[in-house]
């Protein structure tokens, strides 16, 4: 029977997770008319999940952590446990909506079941309705959600449900086979490994010039960890989450770029940046001499033809130029940096230790993994203060059931020395910022995500002039 592993960094994301901390993404797609029943939206899921294998498996261990762990079929899956169906009290205004998202992002995913939820909330002001997809990171990096978002959804307004194809759960591994079938993985990752080897010694020049560049990303990734001046935004985090989101033209945003020059993440990077002063600033904090060092998520995808779901990410580290007043310098900031970081190696760097955590034996990965959760727990940490992520996502509408999509709002979540984290997706022609929040230490996010939208709205009329 051929298991399927999760890979290194799947299981990291399980690893994260200790109570307080909740390792799943979501987003919430806005719709303005009339609700579909709960029913309809079930018939739907049910007809889409040949598409979606994960949604009807779930993840158990390999005993003594011997092996990463494996995806095995839910025998008991119930797809009505996973749609969860509510709706706002009258007026069903964007605070409401706002705490709701807060609350059901504060509730782990059950791990004894397929790690994901679908809440249909009706009752939102001027009529609208939403679907909330919530997914365990383990499942899905940021560009995979998207995916699955597509397949969920439909490019064609008069797209109906299909009959649901049958399925019928394979029986889990034994224990035993479980750890065979893991050792035998590593030996074939470790032959995988060697057969590169041949190809090096051919090319030794370039072998070694590459071998250079990425530990020279590694060297000024681990500079880049150097501990930050204090700031209220960073520390342990409890199990609760606040959470808010605003909404720009990309449009607007490209006209910025064509003024300054620079790329679209260049923009989105620049307006973070000013939601960050500004909360800073609402907070007591001297945003003119903070830090902010920001976690942002490079992705490494390329299609290899196995077409299910995962996790495919670097990473890079970037410094936030709070301290700069001027939205329009802050752009030129965010603009030299990123460029000095893409000859950096830093994301191939990342890339690497990525797949070498693959060749690490289990149960060394888990251990260091708790040890290092719990001592942040305990002690905090001062290299990184934020996650800040942007996906693209598709620039023409989506339906559900005939009903068109007009937003998409999302949420990333947060760690220990996170206390804020804000994730960008653009959806037909409009950015959408969902901003992420601990409950008890920083309620003010709010603050972050509108002035983040405003900020490009600044930058889009002094872009104007500029062109002009």
């Amino acid at each position: 029977m051929t298991m399927e592993r999760l890979s290194a960094l799947d299981a990291e994301f399980l690893h994260l997770e200790d109570g307080a901390v909740h390792m799943h993404i979501a987003g919430a797609c806005v719709f303005g008319d009339a609700p579909p029943t709960i029913g309809a939206i079930e018939a739907l899921v049910s007809s889409k999940l040949h598409l979606l294998p994960r949604y009807r498996q779930r993840v158990r261990a390999v005993p003594f952590e011997l092996g990463r762990p494996v995806w095995v079929d839910d025998p008991h899956f119930d797809i009505g446990y996973h749609l969860r169906h509510t709706a706002l009290p009258a007026p069903g205004d964007d605070s409401a909506f706002c705490r709701l998202m807060g609350r059901i992002m504060s509730q782990p995913l059950d791990r004894e079941r397929p790690l994901w939820e679908v809440w249909l909330v009706e009752g939102l002001e001027d009529g609208k309705w939403a679907l909330i997809f919530k997914v365990h990171h383990c499942m899905v990096d940021g560009i995979a959600g998207v995916g699955l978002l597509s397949a969920l959804l439909d490019f064609d307004a008069c797209a109906a449900p299909g009959e649901p194809r049958p399925w019928a759960p394979r029986p889990e591994p034994p224990g035993a086979l479980k750890v065979l079938d893991a050792w035998g993985g590593l030996v074939s990752e470790l032959l995988a490994t060697a057969r590169d080897i041949p190809p090096s010694v051919a090319h030794p020049i370039a072998t070694l010039r590459s071998t250079v560049s990425t530990a020279e990303g590694v060297v000024r990734f681990a500079k880049r960890l150097a501990p930050t001046k204090l700031l209220s935004i960073e520390g342990p985090i409890g199990p609760h989450r606040v959470w808010a989101h605003s909404s720009a033209s990309l449009a607007d945003v490209k006209t910025i770029r064509s003024a300054f020059g620079g790329t679209v993440n260049d923009v989105v990077l620049a307006a973070v940046a000013g939601g960050y002063r500004a909360l800073l600033m609402a907070r007591g904090d001297d945003a003119d001499q903070a830090e902010v060092r920001s976690l942002v998520p490079v992705s490494t995808r390329h299609d290899d033809g196995k077409g299910v779901p995962d996790n495919r990410v670097s990473a890079l580290l970037y410094e936030l130029p709070v301290g700069m007043v001027d939205p329009v310098e802050r752009l030129q900031a965010v603009r030299n940096q990123m460029t000095e970081l893409k000859g950096s190696h830093i994301a191939e760097a990342g890339e690497m230790v990525t797949s070498l955590g693959d060749l690490v034996l289990p149960v060394l990965v888990g251990t260091v993994s708790r040890f290092t959760i719990r001592s942040m727990h305990r002690f905090g940490q001062r290299s990184l203060n934020t996650v800040t992520t942007n996906v693209p996502g598709p620039q023409v509408p989506l339906y559900c059931l005939g009903h068109e999509m007009s937003e998409y709002r999302p949420f990333v979540p947060i760690s220990h020395g996170l206390r804020v984290g804000t994730a960008i997706l653009s959806y037909n022609g409009r950015l959408f910022f969902g901003v992420t929040g601990d409950y008890e230490s920083v309620p003010e996010v709010e603050v972050l995500a509108t002035e983040a939208a405003a900020t490009i709205e600044s930058l889009f009329d002094r872009a104007l002039e500029r062109l002009r």
